[in-house]
């Protein structure tokens, strides 16, 4: 049990790794948009965006649908925006702690 909960959290924690996906969840926000609406949106090619969805959706972290030829997505649970929310909360934190460094740094600099 314990090793499936590790398991899950890699796998979600690994699809939140990359840029374009982390992108692609804000430009979900919380929407149901189809593929022909993302794309555009990314200026990468189709094989690419749908790769991408295609990993964050194995992570539960999206859910997909089809709509006769659509294929729609959409977070799949808006809890995700706190983790989110706590994760810029936490990178504020060190850039804060970074800039007071600095700043201790250029004090002894002058």
């Amino acid at each position: 049990m314990r090793r499936s909960a590790t398991n899950w959290r890699v796998k979600i924690l690994a699809a939140l790794s990359d840029p374009i996906r982390l992108e692609i969840i804000e430009f979900l926000g919380g929407e149901e948009r189809c593929v022909c609406e993302i794309v555009p949106a990314f200026r990468r090619a189709q094989s690419t965006i749908s790769k991408h969805l295609s990993i964050l959706n194995e992570a539960g972290i999206l859910e997909r649908r089809i709509d006769g030829k659509r294929t729609l997505y959409r977070v799949k649970n808006p809890r995700l925006f706190d983790l989110l929310r706590e994760v810029d909360s936490l990178a504020l934190e060190e850039i804060s702690e970074l800039k007071k460094a600095e700043s201790v740094l250029m004090d002894c600099v002058k």
